[in-house]
């Protein structure tokens, strides 16, 4: 009985890790990622590089800000700077 207790718990711990992954492995698109970062179409590297280090002040946990949002603003910058170079 405790094994089949143990394994119910392991596999809903699993499904939880895997819920998690797929929600924050969902593609931001570049629309998405400007209007985070309050960038224009236009954006350079440098503009994109500088709201993204205004924003994440901001939002870090160590600032007392939140892991999740600080993790889609990082995913915004990175979105923005490999559209650049592409």
């Amino acid at each position: 009985m405790v094994r089949i207790l143990i394994f119910a718990a392991l596999a809903a711990g699993l499904v939880l890790i895997i819920r998690r992954f797929m929600r924050s492995g969902s593609a931001m698109t570049p629309a998405e990622a400007r209007k985070l970062l309050d960038v224009t179409d236009d954006a350079t590297a440098e503009t994109i590089i500088a709201a993204h280090k205004r924003l994440i002040a901001k939002v870090h946990p160590d600032a007392g800000g939140n892991a999740e949002l600080a993790a889609r603003v990082n995913a915004a910058r990175d979105v923005l700077l490999r559209t650049l170079s592409n």
